[in-house]
């Protein structure tokens, strides 16, 4: 699944030289907490967060009138504040790789961007999940079966086999590979719903040719 098919492309971004006041209005109007600040070219040049607002702000012990602190906001610009060096992603590269960049930095999302550099979306931790909700195929219901196979060449194929011999409708397949030690790997199925009968059978069965670790 690629980012330009899940990323939020009509982004709010600012410029260097506006002011973090006027950048602070337009996050709490937007509902955002990341602002990508892009140059005339639309070059993305750096990133302000809600929290870097907050750290540039007074105190709220501050001794200054409201005058001379609107001034103060006014006079502070992007290019005062931001991040310079953005974790960003490509628009050719894939949501899991997107899930990876964000777990490793540790934040809720990131700028999208061409081969010049140029701002062309955002991708957060919500499109992640609408992707994974998506692929795995859950809002359609179904059944989910966790199977534990050995780690090697054709593995799966006896589980596939297996399900369509008993009429069972593939909606999603994952898999999760243990370390190369261990040389097991689980696997994560969802199949369409079926006649109760059937299905008690079907998970009867399974649970006797196969090490299936849950069904749900």
């Amino acid at each position: 699944m690629l980012i330009e098919n899940w990323m939020t492309r009509e982004v709010v971004s600012g410029t260097p030289e506006m002011s973090m006041m006027k950048a602070s209005k337009i996050m709490k109007e937007k509902g955002v907490g990341r602002l990508p600040v892009v140059n005339e070219g639309g070059v993305l040049v750096g990133l302000v967060s809600d929290r870097d607002i907050k750290e540039a702000s007074p105190s709220k012990a501050t001794t200054l009138d409201m005058h001379e602190l609107y001034y103060l906001l006014s006079e502070v610009k992007l290019k005062d504040i931001m991040t310079k060096k953005v974790i960003t992603i490509k628009t050719g590269e894939t949501v899991d790789r997107a899930a990876q960049i964000m777990l490793e930095n540790r934040i809720g999302g990131m700028p999208v961007v061409d081969e010049q550099n140029k701002l062309v979306g955002i991708v957060t931790d919500s499109d992640v999940f609408k992707a994974l909700v998506k692929i795995t195929g859950v809002m359609e219901g179904g059944v989910q079966i966790g199977i534990r196979l050995p780690n090697q060449p054709g593995g799966l194929v006896p589980v596939l086999d297996y399900l369509k011999d008993h009429g069972a409708r593939l909606m999603s397949l994952l898999t999760s590979c243990e370390p190369a030690d261990v040389g097991m790997r689980d696997v994560f199925v969802r199949i369409r719903d079926m006649d109760k009968a059937a299905m008690n059978k079907l998970k009867a069965e399974m649970c006797e040719n196969f090490e299936v670790t849950y069904w749900v």
